[in-house]
């Protein structure tokens, strides 16, 4: 069994393709490699090159993978369909440039979801005929990546209309496995109130890839508590170093061995670029740490 460990540039403060504060892409790779990853993702649609050559010539470079790429659009929003669809294709065609593997879809965050992130009992939900439009676009989206020859993995996080666990449960059940798998986010699952590793147990057969993310526990339950904003969130450190929060990498790790569970594990340690601290530190530390338990 192999089971490899890459990062993300999230963990660069890389959120938005577009932001000012960005590193330069050549710089994460840089960053990325000198501490120790083999592979990297890549980021939000238009943060890395699309033109194949230039991507693959800095990959070589710096002897990393192209891991996977995430489809972070409002798939909750039915206006917004084109966006959704736009950053799909470009993701698709990218990774299939690079042979990489994975395409993850995330709902992004919606006004009408942020100030409940963590309060699964007060969420507002979608009606029947919302959910099922939701549903049908998401299973849209997946069966181009398939289509693509990608594994496709929805992904929960804080603040969308794809958050809380009976959600997630609730689209695996209606949309079929060979269309869409999961890529579980260990700190996304703690964030929304629910136990990462119960539910790796459960599901464990259907998660092709893994993002390793972990939470203090004080800022989560302050940032629940205040209804903070998901980026404020970062910015107040809620998703501290591996191992120095609430979840449990050694059982994580123990229910993957148990699975047989083999490819890419990516580190997300979603920061503020502008706060004090290095990115580049967090990335060592945390690739030390997953050494340690013995990923």
């Amino acid at each position: 069994m192999t089971i490899l460990i890459g990062n993300a540039p999230c963990s660069w403060g890389v959120e938005f393709a577009d932001d000012d504060r960005n590193p330069s892409w050549r710089n994460v790779l840089k960053d990325c490699a000198e501490v120790g990853y083999k592979g990297i993702e890549l980021g939000p649609v238009g943060f890395m090159p699309e033109d194949p050559a230039v991507l693959k010539e800095a990959l070589n470079e710096f002897d990393l993978e192209l891991i996977g790429g995430v489809v972070f659009r409002p798939f909750h929003d039915p206006e917004a369909w084109d966006d959704v669809m736009d950053g799909t294709l470009r993701t698709c065609k990218s990774l299939k440039a690079h042979g990489a593997k994975h395409l993850v879809l995330i709902d992004s965050i919606s006004p009408r979801r942020a100030s409940t992130a963590g309060r699964a009992t007060e969420a507002e939900q979608m009606d029947k005929a919302e959910w099922t439009a939701y549903r049908d676009r998401i299973a849209e989206a997946a069966k181009v990546g398939v289509d693509h020859g990608l594994t496709v993995g929805i992904h929960a996080h804080a603040g969308g209309f794809m958050d809380f666990e009976p959600e997630l449960e609730r689209l695996l059940n209606e949309i079929p496995e060979e269309i869409l798998k999961i890529c579980f986010d260990t700190g996304h699952h703690s964030y929304a109130g629910f136990d990462p590793v119960a539910f790796m147990k459960r599901y464990v057969s259907r998660i092709s890839y893994m993002h390793f993310k972990d939470i203090n526990p004080v800022v989560k339950a302050d940032v629940v508590a205040n209804r903070t904003d998901f980026y404020k969130a970062c910015g107040q450190g809620i998703f501290c170093n591996l191992g120095q929060g609430d979840v449990d990498f050694p059982s994580v790790r123990q229910v993957l061995l148990e699975a047989g569970f083999e490819g890419w594990c990516t580190v997300e340690q979603d920061c503020d670029p502008t706060l004090p601290g290095t990115p580049t530190e967090d990335a060592r530390s945390n690739r030390e740490y997953l050494h340690s338990i013995g990923f």
